[in-house]
């Protein structure tokens, strides 16, 4: 589809709907939940049949691999994704040489980086975890995973956020499908193989993605002017999404090898959990992201104006998760088993985590609307320091109790960082407004 199919697809859509803005927010903010909805019991089913199958140090395995390599999984795409939302959500013309240029970088990236993975492996992970395990979870996260997120940007960034839900449920299904066969053909299968499966379910999603954006978007123009522009924005991006891994993936990784694999197996069960309940807060998140982009076009007191009008339903749900997670947490091992009966304990740890990531998530997208991209990484970037050093001082001592300690600590230090940033930069910004117009007034 060349430009003009792709403003007559886009227009019609909108046309069709005929909402205000307000309205459509709420929209694409219901197709976000009901995909994430929908996600959730396939998620939990997959959840437990992986927790069970595996076992507790199976499982902490298979997540602190997975961890490891989604610390550099940011750097596979070069933020290439976001630079594309930014620049199409304010200008539709530009998608498909800004989709030609995600495609490009992270395929290159992605090739790249496997190395990297399979090198911090033999430092971070250890020896009993097998490589083919690795190398399969590598390959499936850094390209394959890559290619699935830009292409669910890709519709992102024209607000079409049904297709987006879609795009992400589709790994879940595909992935259950293939655990059905699976266990068909073994009752237990080996870790080794559990990657195999892994890795072939990434790439069926992947190809479906990139498929329906070229049919339905457009395909890719190759610009070689705008191929590597935009690189050190792309590199904020990445490291931003890599820090903010850090921080929440990193203590699984280092539980695998400075205390058990069971006792990363019981931690991960908990903040699985947490991450679950965090999903409509994603959900709107993910429907406003472009909208930050266009409020913050004039400056952060239009992404931080908008932020505010999200921020206290968002505050409200974070606060009844947070004792529900708290207080049903006992009931866990009915489901899980009774291997995972620390887990109760270690969620109800975590379940304040909902409201301070609420608070600390959109203080950070009000920065990134408003381009102050590289302000929020380099804030990420100090807390994902924090949150390693207090692991290492905490986890040897206390196990999974020190990494929930940790994750609280640094999520809480974040969120204050963050708000401190925004207020300091609305005031600069501020500031800066008044110079000007004093300034055009002396020369009028």
């Amino acid at each position: 589809m060349h430009s003009t199919g792709l403003y007559s697809y886009y227009t019609s859509i909108k046309t069709f709907f005929n909402v205000s803005k307000k309205q459509q927010l709420a929209r694409n903010t219901f197709w976000m939940f009901l995909g994430q909805g929908i996600r959730i019991p396939l998620q939990a089913v997959y959840f437990i049949f992986t927790a069970r199958t595996l076992g507790a140090q199976g499982y902490g395995a298979f997540v602190g691999a997975t961890a490891l390599v989604a610390i550099l999984a940011p750097f596979a795409s070069l933020g290439c994704g976001n630079i594309l939302i930014k620049n199409v959500s304010r200008d539709e013309s530009t998608f498909q040489r800004y989709w030609g240029k995600a495609l490009v970088l992270t395929l290159l990236s992605g090739t790249v980086l496997l190395l990297s993975a399979v090198l911090l492996s033999r430092i971070f992970l250890p020896a009993t975890i097998p490589f083919a395990l690795i190398l399969s979870i590598a390959v499936a996260d850094l390209v394959f995973s890559r290619l699935l997120d830009i292409s669910s940007q890709a519709f992102q960034a024209f607000q079409l956020l049904a297709r987006t839900s879609q795009l992400m449920i589709l790994p879940n299904v595909v992935r259950l499908v293939l655990l059905a066969c699976l266990l068909l053909v073994t009752q237990k299968p080996s870790i080794i193989l559990w990657g195999y499966f892994y890795l072939f379910s990434v790439f069926i999603s992947a190809l479906v993605g990139t498929l329906l954006v070229h049919r339905e978007l457009g395909s890719p123009v190759f610009d070689k002017h705008i191929i590597f522009s935009d690189l050190k924005e792309g590199v904020y991006f990445s490291v931003s999404l890599s820090s903010q891994n850090v921080y929440n993936d990193i203590d699984k990784t280092m539980l695998t090898k400075i205390s058990t694999l069971s006792s990363a197996g019981i931690y991960a069960a908990a903040y699985r959990l947490i991450d679950v309940s965090f999903i409509p807060i994603r959900s709107l998140l993910y429907a406003s992201y472009a909208r930050f982009f266009q409020n913050g076009r004039n400056g952060l007191s239009g992404s931080l104006d908008f932020a505010k009008k999200l921020l206290p339903y968002a505050l409200v749900y974070a606060v009844v998760v947070s004792a529900c997670l708290f207080f049903l947490a006992p009931f866990l091992p009915l489901v899980l088993g009774v291997e995972f009966r620390e887990t109760v304990r270690a969620l109800q740890w975590l379940s304040l985590l909902p409201l301070l990531k609420v608070l600390h998530s959109f203080a950070a997208d009000s920065l990134t609307g408003a381009d102050f991209q590289g302000v929020r990484t380099f804030s990420q970037v100090l807390c994902a320091i924090f949150n390693v050093m207090l692991i290492l001082w905490l986890v040897p001592i206390y196990s999974w109790r020190g990494a929930a300690w940790a994750s609280l600590a640094t999520d809480g230090v974040l969120a204050v960082v963050l708000w401190l940033v925004v207020f300091y930069c609305k005031g600069r910004e501020k500031l800066n407004i008044m110079n000007l117009c004093s300034l055009q007034k002396k020369e009028s």
